[in-house]
């Protein structure tokens, strides 16, 4: 799938590495928690280890080693499953993570809005989508209910007049 990055294609060279799967000797690798914590004195070892978080895994089980991770990938499996968006807040506000949060799996443009407020900045886009088309989809909703890393005022604070932070 094409890799959206700040509002444009970009390469994609990173590799999901499974947990049954060899380690290849270069490359950069995401590879799962139970990967990271079983391996990771050879993980720690090489450049270019990231990783990929289900949206059953707590961060917090690598949350001493996050400033290893430049890229830290987070699966939607389907479209409903909204725990992914919970880690990227969790990543961004309580752990201070500030490296690549990449949406995986089933990513919506019509959910790009609220992935960005919630501190994404990569996509795994499907194929046939244009980068026009994602930026029109995060404009087309100006106003959200609940504050976020990358959006204005909220409603409510819009409603008692209110300035965006205040």
């Amino acid at each position: 799938m094409p890799l959206l990055k700040h509002g444009k294609f970009v390469d994609n060279s990173w590799v999901f590495v499974a947990d049954d799967q060899d380690v290849p000797a270069d490359g950069l690798l995401l590879v799962s928690p139970a990967r990271w914590l079983s391996d990771r004195d050879a993980l720690v070892a090489r450049e270019g280890v990231g990783l990929l978080l289900n949206g059953d895994d707590n961060p917090e089980i690598v949350s001493a080693d996050l400033h290893r991770f430049s890229t830290i990938a987070l699966d939607f499996p389907t479209f409903m499953d909204g725990r992914s968006y919970s880690n990227a807040r969790l990543l961004r506000d309580q752990y201070g993570y500030t490296g690549e949060l990449r949406a995986v799996g089933e990513v919506l443009r019509d959910q790009y809005a609220f992935m960005l407020s919630c501190g994404f900045d990569a996509f795994d886009v499907p194929n046939g989508d244009t980068a026009e088309d994602w930026r029109k989809s995060a404009s087309a909703i100006r106003v959200s209910y609940q504050g976020g890393l990358a959006r204005g005022a909220a409603a409510m604070h819009l409603r008692h007049g209110e300035a965006a932070g205040a």
